[in-house]
């Protein structure tokens, strides 16, 4: 019998993305729920820099910098679009002006960080 059951050695076993991902959105949902913007933020960052390993991992970018800016991007766009809606100190039982505070902060940070890497990250491995 033979001790390799057919998988060949250039696959690994399993990725450690998917725990990533399912933790960044169960504490982006309770940041999101409770109105605790830093905990929300965290949370959205996780899921996000996960995401972009997933598609690097799996082949579909050659570097995870350009999908995480991207999404970054649209998270900026959905938070300004509701703290535009939703004005901030608007009262009521959801305070949706927050939230849009935490995507459209943690869409920034997304972008800030995708240009730190692309312009940081692999210029020094290029050299």
């Amino acid at each position: 019998m033979e001790e390799q059951t057919g998988l060949s050695d250039q696959y690994r076993k399993a990725s450690p993305w998917p725990l990533f991902i399912a933790l960044g959105l169960a504490v982006a949902e309770v940041g999101v729920i409770f109105d605790l913007v830093p905990i929300a933020v965290g949370g959205i960052l996780l899921l996000v820099g996960s995401l972009g390993g997933v598609m690097s991992e799996s082949g579909y970018t050659a570097t995870p910098w350009r999908f995480i800016g991207a999404l970054g991007g649209v998270f900026v766009i959905v938070g300004i679009a509701l703290t535009v809606l939703y004005p901030l100190g608007g009262g009521g039982a959801l305070n949706i002006g927050f939230r849009g505070v935490a995507f459209g902060v943690a869409g920034f940070l997304c972008i800030v960080g995708a240009l730190g890497g692309r312009f940081v990250v692999e210029d020094r491995s290029s050299v």
